[in-house]
Order: C-alpha cells, then sequence, then structure tokens
C-alpha cells in the first residue's frame, strides 16, 4: 500500500505539473513580455481595452485604434487659442491656459490667427497684439508630439489684423515655417487616419494659397452655420455674435446631433464660442462662454459613446475636456 501511495503520488505530481505547464498566460503576462509577442498572441480589440482604461488627457489619442479617421473622433479644441490677452475686460482674452497647457488637457484643435508681420507671424486676436509669435506656438506643439508620439493637432491657422512691413506672401511666410520642419506637418487635403497623423500638425487652412496645402478652408462664411464641400467636406457652426445665448446653444446641440449620425468622412466643427455685442457694439466674450460651457458639459456628462465632431470652445478646463473624450470610448 505504502509503494502504491508514494507511486500514485508521483503520477498526481506529474499530471500537475503537465496541467500547470499547458496553462494559459494572463493578458497582463502576455503584455509584459516582448512586443512580437503580444502582437502575435493578444487580440486586437483587447490590446485596445487595455489603453483605454488607462488614458491620460495627455495620450487619449493613443488609446484609440490608430486606423480610424480623425473625422471620426470627439476632440476638444479651443477658439483663438492664443488670446491670453486684452486692453479693455472681456473683450479679447479667450483662454486662461496656455498653449502648453491646452494640450495638456486634452485639447487637439488649435484655432491660431497669425497676423503677418516682418515676414513672420504674430499671433493676434484682432487689433490686440497676444505677446506670442508663431515660432512659440510651434515649439510648444513640437515638444508635446515628441514626449507624447501618440497624438496629433489639428491646427486652423487664419490671417488675422493688418499685414505691415512684409515683401512675400502669407503662403510664402508659412511655407518658411514649414521648411524649418516637414517632418512636423500633414498637409494633405483630407483628414488622415490616427496612424498617419500621428506625431504631426494637420493643417485646416483658412489662407490663400497657390498650391494644395491642408485641409481647405478658405470658403470660410462670416457668422455662420455653413458646409465647404472641397477634397475635405466640412461643416461649420461658428455663429460668434450672439444676442441670444440660448439660440447659439440650440445650434451647437443641432449640430452635436447631426454629427453623430452624420458620415463618418466629414468633418464637423462646431464653434461654442461667441460674444454679445453690448453698448457700441463692444463684445462680452465671458457672457457667452458663462452660459454655454455648463451645458456642454452637462451634454457629455450623460452622452453616449458616439462621434460629436470637433468641439470649439473657449476658456477650456481639463474638467470639460475629459467628458468631451470620454465619448471616444
Amino acid at each position: 500500500m505504502k509503494n502504491y501511495l508514494q507511486n500514485f503520488g508521483c503520477m498526481i505530481g506529474m499530471i500537475g505539473i503537465l496541467f500547470i505547464s499547458c496553462e494559459t498566460p494572463s493578458i497582463e503576462e502576455v503584455a509584459d513580455s516582448n512586443s512580437t509577442t503580444t502582437t502575435e498572441t493578444v487580440p486586437k480589440n483587447l490590446e485596445i481595452t487595455k489603453k483605454s482604461a488607462a488614458y491620460t488627457m495627455s495620450n487619449w489619442m493613443g488609446a484609440l485604434d490608430e486606423n480610424l479617421a480623425l473625422t471620426a473622433l470627439t476632440i476638444p479644441g479651443t477658439h483663438d487659442s492664443g488670446a491670453r490677452f486684452e486692453t479693455f475686460s472681456g473683450t479679447a482674452i479667450c483662454q486662461k491656459l496656455s498653449i502648453d497647457d491646452q494640450l495638456k488637457a486634452g485639447v487637439r484643435y488649435l484655432d491660431i490667427r497669425g497676423r503677418h508681420y516682418n515676414n513672420t507671424f504674430e499671433i493676434h486676436h484682432g487689433v490686440v497684439y497676444q505677446n506670442i509669435n508663431f515660432t512659440a506656438v510651434l515649439n510648444s506643439c513640437k515638444a508635446f508630439l515628441a514626449q507624447h508620439p501618440s497624438e496629433t493637432i489639428i491646427m486652423s491657422l487664419k490671417e488675422e489684423h493688418t499685414a505691415s512691413g512684409n515683401n512675400r506672401s502669407y503662403e510664402a511666410t508659412f511655407d518658411s515655417y514649414v521648411q524649418q520642419n516637414t517632418a512636423l506637418w500633414y498637409l494633405g487635403n483630407t483628414m488622415p487616419t490616427i496612424k498617419v497623423a500621428r506625431g504631426k500638425i494637420v493643417l485646416v487652412r483658412r489662407f490663400a494659397a497657390t498650391t494644395s496645402k491642408g485641409i481647405d478652408a478658405t470658403n470660410w462664411a462670416d457668422n455662420a452655420i455653413f458646409e465647404i464641400n472641397g477634397a475635405q467636406k466640412i461643416k461649420i457652426q461658428d455663429q460668434y455674435k450672439v444676442p441670444n445665448n440660448n439660440t447659439k446653444w440650440s445650434a451647437i446641440a443641432t449640430l452635436f446631433n447631426e454629427a453623430k449620425t452624420g458620415a463618418i468622412s466629414k468633418l464637423y466643427l462646431n464653434y461654442c464660442s461667441g460674444y454679445k455685442p453690448g453698448l457700441f457694439s463692444i463684445p462680452n466674450i465671458p457672457t457667452v462662454a458663462d452660459f454655454v460651457n455648463p451645458k456642454v458639459s452637462n451634454y457629455f456628462t450623460t452622452a453616449s459613446k458616439g462621434r460629436y465632431g470637433i468641439i470649439i470652445m473657449d476658456f477650456t478646463t481639463e474638467t470639460s475636456n475629459t467628458l468631451i473624450v470620454k465619448s471616444n470610448f
């Protein structure tokens, strides 16, 4: 009996070793192994699920399927991204956060207004110089993308205020900036996928050009809801004169709904920004933002997963951007 028990115990031990050696590794164990093994063993949807659980506002694009087009995403943006200074209260400031801090807070669409001055771009909001130039904006973008190579930045660039001291076109000056770092730019005429755009600035061009250069948005209507039917189809809500806040909010919410059900290839730009004309038409920017921004946050607190377009706001915050980004997952 003793020999039998010893032999039986050995058999049990051998069977146990076989079972242990055949046990399937966990996802965590596979993910901790080399990259080749991870790619071959873990289904892609599981890789994305794991990334989605760990994203931050600095790297949220990296948690998405890289084959998605940028038009398929819900993206936080800022209006007049460099506008942080003003002469009279409420008339020019649109953001409290710097460009660096906007990007860290989840913003991936920048609205840059450059005055053409001495063959350079100085950032303006109307007549008000914002104490920053285009080189500084690009340096912020470059540094952020170097630290977070999974991300991309969509940049709308528009000529602002009166040109002065130049001996070349706005386009030629822009080209000079691109030539300093061509690898930083995506200048195709339609929106790319995340994979193609990673580590790059995607240009939405609001200035005239003699050659195809970025997403052509030069047919921008003033203070309107409109479409641009070029190589890249675009629907834009940019009613920036806001005599009635409820009417503005209705226009914003309508485009949210349209973007969720519209063609994935169409780009939706929804400007939640604006000003209320006051005495002598003097603009009051905070009056609109104080009404609209809480409504945007409330909307995305309960919004289901889906594509709502690019949501462009004054006085962006990481809290509101977190709610907006969440609708991608």
